[in-house]
């Protein structure tokens, strides 16, 4: 397809929108700084019919080609010519495309306001993630000073996160690409997938936030400032919290970010083993009752701390400190057995909990 040779109104859409798009790139200063990208810079993971050919030259490079010869590239029709056009008018624009779009969407750039994703049924898709857009996430967490923050302290819930990278920090992936990042070892879909999550929700929540110089912002999973600020509380108040205190608002708070984070099963193992909802189970009686060796209940189990260390591992030293004015403090009235229970499970080494004996509140001894 040649401009000399325009065979339909399709085609002369096609070269009208070139050289408009053309136009805009060059007359614009604004646009200065995006000539020097390779045209992959605005691509889709689920784009189709990609001009691969042209995905590594520049903006500038390919602006600087006449028409008719990018249309005679061998391998280049008229669809991914097409998609050429797409890739420019992307460029165009003052944020990268949530969605992929086509030519009737360029005539109506002007009109059209392209819209960040947002998430629909907490469901994440990273085929809407161009390179521009992860630049701009990159950006935000590099300026927001986020990069030593883990994975797994930021993910929405470690379920789909490999626990390998629950420790990653953001600066491992900071300086990548999204196409180097789907090139690393062991990173499959899935994995991609929550990477470029923890950096969107980031990006959400910083980009649109306001901040004074003497102020700084705290990105922390949502269930740590309760629980942070009841045990504040306790350390000052003039009384010990009782065990009915200590339940709800502590053990069940942790209780419920751990059916969040492990699932189920260790939801309903550890709150059995506490007494939340009846008489505490020993891991005997578990072990009898999943029909596995009290071996795997107490690996099982390991998973409370395995979380909290990544997801809350500021609690340990907070929980140190109330244990210490237990210690201190407590009387014949006051009942500490469900706070060192709770405390043990999930940041364990102080206390160690016995399989033959009451770990929590009403327990009697196993039979």
């Amino acid at each position: 397809m040649k401009m000399n040779k325009v065979t339909s109104v399709e085609d002369y859409k096609i070269v009208s929108s070139f050289q408009s798009l053309r136009k805009t790139l060059l007359d614009d200063n604004k646009f200065a700084d995006r000539l020097e990208k390779p045209l992959a810079y605005w691509a889709l993971p689920n784009d189709r019919r990609l001009p691969l050919a042209f995905l590594g030259r520049t903006i500038k490079d390919l602006l600087a080609t006449p028409f008719e010869e990018l249309s005679a590239t061998p391998g280049i029709g008229q669809k991914k010519i097409s998609s050429l056009v797409k890739l420019l008018s992307r460029a165009t624009k003052d944020h990268p495309p949530a969605v992929p779009f086509g030519l009737n969407e360029i005539n109506e750039a002007k009109k059209a306001t392209i819209e960040k994703p947002r998430r629909q049924d907490a469901t994440f898709d990273p085929a809407i993630v161009s390179e521009a857009l992860w630049a701009q996430w990159q950006e935000t967490v590099i300026d927001h000073g986020v990069g030593r923050e883990k994975l797994g302290r930021l993910a929405p819930t470690l379920q789909a996160l490999p626990t390998v990278i629950w420790h990653t920090p953001l600066s491992y992936y900071v300086n990548r690409t999204v196409a180097e990042i789907r090139q690393l070892k062991t990173h499959g879909e899935k994995r991609v997938r929550v990477v470029l999550e923890v950096f969107y929700l980031v990006h959400e929540m910083l980009s649109s936030a306001t901040t004074e110089q003497h102020l700084a912002l705290r990105i922390v999973p949502k269930f740590i400032q309760p629980l942070e600020a009841w045990l504040q509380e306790a350390l000052e108040a003039p009384t010990l919290p009782t065990a009915d205190e200590v339940r709800d608002n502590l053990t069940v708070p942790l209780l419920d970010q751990v059916l969040i984070d492990a699932g189920p099963t260790i939801h309903e193992l550890s709150a059995g083993r506490l007494g939340i909802s009846g008489p505490p189970q020993s891991v005997r009686q578990q072990a009898k009752r999943m029909s596995v060796t009290r071996a795997r209940v107490y690996q099982l189990l390991e998973d409370c701390s395995r979380v909290l260390e990544v997801r809350w591992p500021e609690g340990k030293q907070l929980l140190a400190q109330l244990d210490a004015r237990y210690q201190a403090e407590a009387t014949d009235q006051d009942d500490p057995r469900l706070f060192r229970s709770t405390y043990e499970l999930f940041f364990p080494g102080k206390y160690q909990m016995s399989d033959e004996e009451p770990v929590a509140v009403g327990a009697a001894a196993e039979e």
